[in-house]
């Protein structure tokens, strides 16, 4: 046993394959722990799909919608849709067996899908905040910066960089560079469909796909409230100068405070479900690969619950989004020059 590629011998142990000296370990869970954990992963794939394929449909069919601001949602969503049905249901399986039973060349594509469309995800994000800074800090000049040919630069470039980025790494095994022993001795068996990272590309591909689009967004929406208060301030000195009538005193002080919870709820949820993978990638080269596969794999799916999200915080909490919705579901949709009716005024 000592020419396996398995980490130690256990003959009462369960592997992908029987008939090879080689397979990898199958992860040996009891039934109710596969079935809770394929009920969870469900509803993450399900909540993703209908959500986005809601904003697909209503940003799409609704002619009022059609602005370069929903064009970036709308390209948002679409990226979160494919994740849903190309990435999940296959890493889900992956994940409560531990096995791969397609070919190697689907596991790098699965892979690279799996990169690109996270990547693209977060740039799409990173997109969004800047249309934000754009519309809050500089209306006046809002028009003639975000025309639909910036928006299509955008979503080219979020779709394009990801794309080249995450396949060059896979398929030319830029992700093993520097750790090619380690990662033939200790990680490849087959069956398997590990994510493997050496130190170096841990580092750039954790640069890239996290730590420098979250430090933009953090930075723009961070300038954005300090912009608002400073507005708003103004706003209120101007009032009392004039001594104007406010029959809402405190309105401005509300919306500021509305803006500094929505930009909580944005920037929040960006860090808390990608923060915990990301940095467990980047540690895990320089402690020896000893983080838990168990641990990284939750995480990746944690990263996963904010394509789900994704829908509600920059969809759904606007007024003619939810009209939008109701319209669909109710049937209303299906009505004669339904896609003009007014959602907002």
């Amino acid at each position: 046993m000592d020419n396996l590629n398995l980490p130690d011998f256990n003959p009462n142990a369960l592997v992908c394959y029987e008939s090879l000296n080689q397979s990898c370990w199958r992860i040996s869970r009891p039934v109710n722990i596969q079935i809770s954990m394929f009920f969870g992963m469900a509803i993450t794939i399900l909540m993703t799909l209908m959500g986005n394929l809601l904003v697909i449909i209503s940003i799409a069919y609704f002619k009022q919608l059609h602005t370069p601001t929903n064009h970036l949602i709308l390209s948002l969503a679409m990226c979160d849709f494919l994740l849903g049905i190309f990435v999940m249901p296959l890493s889900s399986v992956r994940s409560v067996y531990g096995c791969w039973y397609l070919s190697d060349f689907m596991c790098k594509v699965h892979t690279g899908m799996d990169i690109m469309l996270s990547t693209a995800s977060i740039f799409h994000l990173m997109c969004v905040s800047a249309e934000r800074f754009c519309a809050v800090c500089s209306p006046l000049t809002y028009r003639s910066r975000f025309r639909s040919a910036t928006v299509l630069i955008l979503v080219s470039a979020s779709w394009v960089i990801s794309a080249a980025f995450a396949y060059a790494l896979v398929f030319g095994e830029l992700n093993h560079k520097g750790s090619e022993d380690f990662y033939d001795s200790h990680v490849r068996c087959v069956g398997g469909c590990h994510v493997f990272f050496s130190h170096g590309s841990a580092v750039v591909t954790s640069m890239i796909s996290f730590f420098i689009p979250g430090l933009i967004m953090f930075a723009i929406y961070s300038r954005i409230y300090i912009v608002a208060r400073s507005q708003a301030r103004s706003i209120n000195i101007l009032a009392n100068h004039l001594k104007m009538h406010n029959p809402k005193p405190g309105v401005f002080r509300y919306r500021t405070r509305k803006g500094t919870l929505t930009l909580a709820i944005v920037v929040g949820v960006f860090l808390i479900c990608w923060t915990p993978f990301f940095l467990c990638n980047l540690i895990d080269p320089f402690v020896d690969y000893t983080i838990s596969p168990v641990l990284i794999d939750a995480l990746v799916w944690f990263g996963y619950l904010n394509s789900a999200l994704n829908p509600f915080i920059y969809a759904f909490l606007y007024p003619w989004f939810r009209k939008a919705v109701r319209i669909i579901v109710s049937g209303k949709v299906f009505h004669r020059n339904s896609c003009r009716f007014q959602l907002y005024s």
